[in-house]
């Protein structure tokens, strides 16, 4: 019988890891994880708030009515978010010229300046909104972490993944740019 790939990896990386994760978290960190509710249903739509970029920037959400909004909740701490934000990386320095689409990663360290200097340090330009309590209380982060949705141009949820992507993961979201 043949073994899938990406679930046998995201669960063994998950048995390894998970003790040190749960540590370097905050205890309101962890109670918070555990009413975060599930991922959105595929077709659910999906209502973003406006929000400050840690570059300055502003996202507008009419500005991504009726374009693909791909969104990612990563933090600086998370092991599989440092596996996986590489790809995301490479997929937007290959697609981000290519109109009707957006990307807006959600940053949840627990301070601003940490997650700058996680950017900063790894090279990454792509935008990033570092989640208030405002954000969380209008947009909750499902369940999880790193977290990856895609909007549809109609606002509704077509893709909706927790945990680990790999490259491929990654690429097939440019079958709905």
């Amino acid at each position: 019988m043949a073994i899938r790939r990406r679930p046998w990896l995201v669960t063994a990386a998950a048995a390894v890891c998970a003790p040190w994760t749960v540590r370097a978290q905050p205890a309101d960190a962890v109670e918070a994880e555990k009413r975060a509710p599930p991922l959105p249903a595929l077709g659910q739509v999906w209502s973003v708030p406006p929000m400050e970029l840690l570059d300055g920037g502003r996202f507008e959400p009419r500005s991504a009515d009726g374009q693909v909004l791909v969104l990612y909740w990563w933090a600086s701490t998370c092991p599989f978010c440092a596996v996986t934000t590489p790809h995301l990386n490479a997929f937007w320095q290959r697609h981000r010229q290519r109109p009707g689409w957006q990307l807006l990663t959600l940053s949840i360290d627990r301070t601003r300046e940490a997650a700058v200097r996680y950017l900063q340090q790894r090279g990454y330009a792509f935008p990033v909104a570092w989640v208030t309590p405002e954000v969380q209380r209008l947009m909750p982060k499902p369940k999880g972490l790193p977290i990856t949705l895609v909007r549809g141009r109609d606002g509704r949820i077509v893709m909706a993944e927790r945990g680990q992507l790999f490259a491929e993961d990654i690429e097939a979201i440019a079958q709905w740019l």
